[in-house]
């Protein structure tokens, strides 16, 4: 740990002085965050007692080019420079950096690597196809991390009430997703949890042309609601299809995704409804034991102030199997059988004390077909209005080990975060 400190403070003061001196201290400005994960459980080939021990230096810069000065330019660039003592690395990253214009009164566009997200869901995800980081999510840092940044071109077009946005994402990015390092899970061609044992290929589809992304949402407003429409053309952020079972090789099978939502006033609080069609294109008739079902993915959601600086929210999901019968058809003896329905809920909740200094939140998923729930309590405080301390918690539990969050129990954690933003 003292290794790990001297590089970090080395690190973080060499970056500062570097942007200040060449952009000047009034055009960046970011935060500096020391982050400790102690784990709970007893993870599986895992040779720390933490999961996460890091520093970080993230900054942000933005610039108005004069060139092409009628079309509203602004370069955006995000990045950070983490000291990683879990890894044992020091890696410095580019989260945004892109380029944003108004061409005509009525299009904008965003041309490089950028933040992409949106649905009606807090944390559940319907047509939300974009590249999620579930491990940063899991072992505690900001929420800010959940998202990955994709490299993508993104045109919206502005019509009285209608608006619509069009992605184009060249190169396929998954999601960051649980593979034994930090975080054990049940290895389903191993049939048990597993940790630094699970060792299997994640093959990714080739940036071919054929191979583009391209995701969709028209959308306009009706009074004080808001509805839209989406559609997806891509693959599979998880790792859906097995190519070789043998050879433990995964792949991201083909994905088409048409949805709808609706969101605005309802009563005293705000409601929503979002539904997204999975169209498994490469296994449209459910025969193919070894990639994922088409499904329907069903939510609704609601929010409320409760009154003295108290919030909460409450969402309700259900997945359905598509063609079911020819899924268990086609299993073989021994295989994992999965239920045609999944429900799933959640509840947040948030309450502001001292002043607002002081924010305290519960968010829970819990799904009774699987029997298995997931805990996320914190609470923040701000010392002054440039540094925040935040203490918090991942807490799993399960009946079964191969369950969403049944396969988490080895990994609950409880952990701190440290910012001084500048």
């Amino acid at each position: 740990m003292r290794k790990c400190a001297v590089v970090i403070l080395s690190a973080v003061m060499t970056l500062y002085v570097f942007t200040v001196c060449v952009y000047g201290a009034e055009r960046v400005h970011g935060f500096f965050e020391g982050a400790y994960g102690l784990k709970l459980g007893d993870e599986r080939g895992e040779k720390n007692s933490y999961n996460m021990l890091e520093g970080r230096l993230q900054a942000r810069y933005t610039y108005n080019p004069a060139l092409m000065e009628d079309w509203d330019p602004e370069l955006f660039l995000k990045g950070y420079l983490l000291a990683d003592d879990y890894r044992e690395a020091v890696d410095g990253k580019i989260r945004e950096l892109n380029i944003s214009f108004t061409p005509l009164a009525y299009v904008d566009a965003k041309m490089g690597r950028q933040i992409l997200t949106w649905g009606t869901g807090d944390l559940l995800f319907v047509n939300d196809l974009f590249p999620k980081d579930y491990v940063s999510f899991f072992i505690g840092r900001d929420d800010e991390y959940l998202k990955l940044p994709s490299d993508a071109v993104k045109v919206s077009v502005f019509l009285e009430d209608t608006a619509l946005d069009i992605v184009a994402i060249p190169f396929f990015k998954p999601n960051n997703t649980i593979r034994g390092d930090r975080l054990s899970y049940y290895d389903i061609l191993l049939g048990g949890i597993e940790g630094k044992k699970s060792d299997h290929t994640f093959s990714k589809p080739p940036a071919t042309f054929k191979n583009i992304e391209i995701a969709s949402r028209l959308y306009r407003t009706f009074g004080a609601m808001e509805a839209s429409l989406y559609a997806f053309k891509g693959f599979y952020k998880q790792p859906m299809g097995i190519r070789d079972a043998a050879g433990g090789e995964f792949y991201f099978p083909g994905l088409n995704v048409y949805g709808f939502s609706v969101r605005g006033p309802l009563s005293r609080g705000v409601g929503g409804v979002e539904v997204g069609l999975y169209d498994s294109s490469e296994d449209r008739g459910g025969r193919d034991r070894l990639v994922e079902n088409s499904a329907i993915k069903y939510l609704a959601g609601y929010t409320m102030d409760l009154g003295d600086n108290l919030s909460i929210g409450l969402q309700y999901m259900l997945e359905e199997m598509l063609h079911y019968d020819s899924y268990r058809t086609g299993l073989l003896e021994g295989d994992f059988i999965r239920d045609e329905f999944r429900h799933l809920m959640t509840v947040r909740l948030a309450k502001l004390s001292m002043n607002q200094t002081v924010e305290s939140g519960l968010f829970v998923f819990y799904s009774p077909t699987d029997r298995d729930i997931y805990m996320r309590p914190s609470v923040s405080y701000s010392a002054t209005d440039d540094l925040r301390v935040t203490l918090g918690a991942n807490i799993f539990s399960g009946r079964y080990d191969y369950t969403e969050f049944g396969q988490m129990e080895g990994n609950n954690n409880i952990y701190t975060r440290v910012r001084y933003n500048f």
